[in-house]
């Protein structure tokens, strides 16, 4: 799988951009705030809908046409091509008249209109930005978050679950501070705990599944990165207290079970104490909490194997790489693990697109096999 053309129109500092884009490894190189990590974030969001960095799309309208054009928009569009065939993903955004700073989204997959949820899997990504560290240390809910994004795009069935469940939880709270505020028969919950586990279940399934590949994969590359001195475990630690190994229909049991066990609890609260939006996921470190006890050195590395594994996690389960996004990565990485990276990037995907401000120091033999790209104030031109 591979984006070989990408247009855009008012993207961020991108007036207007038409490339065609070759196979193997693509290096971007220029001035920090020159749209090197914006052309990362374009093809992020042609593939997903949502910005890594953006709270809200308007934001990725270019300032100058908010400024000086009456109807303000940002056009994306990109070929994939995968599997023998072409597809043209397409995004615009347009300000709505008469709304402020309210934009409109419309998403079309070969010229046909789609929801955001059709788009996911079309073109899979994964994006390695340095924030990424956070992934490690910050909160359970990035790490969610992070989970989350990753398998919507392998999986239609777990983004739908993902859907349904976010919006099981919210209407079951509502009515769970009803019943604290107002009184009444908690026997309405029966429905919503119904509910909540159906889709619950299948989450945590996945999830718990995702992870032990994850972790088998992280471990070898995490291993590698650090010649051998450190090892590197994915524990996924589910709210749901799960025996290992258990079916389908064995998670949901014992998750309905633990959900009614905490009625008693829940109301005062008003809120649903049990279920996938309270997972965590833990990066363990020969055997050491890394989130609490890493150096950033080893926290940068667990999270760089975790997005490599990532990439090979979503070879195995859809038959094809993802591009891989890799935004200024080598420049925080020592001489050893640069060179696993690099070699990786020789023998991996078939499409990577990487920034950096500083290419001379990279080996002639890798740059020999790159397409260079110089980027500056929002223009794409080759290097001299």
């Amino acid at each position: 799988m591979r984006l070989s053309q990408l247009s855009l129109h008012n993207f961020r500092n991108y007036v207007r951009l038409d490339l065609e884009l070759p196979a193997g490894v693509i290096l971007l190189v220029g001035d920090n705030a020159q749209g090197k990590t914006n052309l990362l974030e374009s093809v992020y969001y042609l593939a997903t809908s949502r910005s890594p960095h953006a709270s809200a799309d308007r934001e990725l309208v270019n300032w100058l046409a908010v400024e000086q054009e009456p109807l303000p928009y940002a056009r994306l569009v990109g070929t994939v091509a995968r599997g023998g065939s072409n597809l043209t993903i397409e995004i615009t955004l347009t300000r709505q008249q008469n709304h402020g700073n309210r934009y409109r989204k419309q998403i079309r997959l070969n010229g046909v209109s789609k929801r955001a949820m059709d788009l996911l899997g079309q073109l899979n990504v994964v994006l390695f930005l340095p924030e990424d560290i956070a992934l490690v240390f910050g909160s359970p809910s990035r790490r969610r978050r992070y989970l989350d994004a990753a398998l919507c795009q392998i999986d239609p069935a777990y983004c739908r679950s993902l859907s349904r469940y976010n919006q099981i939880v919210t209407q079951r709270n509502a009515l769970l501070r009803d019943l604290r505020e107002r009184g009444g028969d908690p026997s309405q919950l029966v429905f919503w705990d119904q509910r909540l586990v159906e889709h619950g279940a299948y989450l945590v399934a996945r999830r718990q599944a995702a992870l032990v590949t994850l972790d088998e994969l992280a471990l070898a590359i995490h291993e590698e990165l650090t010649e051998g001195a450190e090892r590197l475990h994915l524990r996924y630690v589910p709210s749901v207290e799960l025996e290992p190994e258990l079916e389908l229909d064995e998670i949901a049991a014992t998750f309905l079970s633990q959900v009614q066990g905490l009625r008693q609890r829940e109301v005062p609260a008003g809120m649903t104490l049990v279920g996938p939006h309270r997972d965590e996921v833990r990066f363990l470190i020969n055997d050491v909490d890394a989130g609490v006890y890493g150096s950033r050195g080893q926290q940068r590395t667990a999270a760089l194997a975790l997005k490599l594994a990532e990439v090979d996690l979503m070879r195995r389960e859809t038959g094809e790489y993802p591009v891989l996004l890799l935004d200024d990565v080598l420049s925080e990485l020592d001489a050893h693990r640069r060179q696993y990276l690099l070699r990786y990037l020789d023998n991996g995907p078939q499409q990577a697109v990487i920034t950096t401000a500083d290419f001379y120091s990279l080996p002639d033999p890798f740059l020999q096999n790159c397409r260079l790209w110089r980027v500056e104030m929002g223009r794409l031109g080759d290097l001299p």
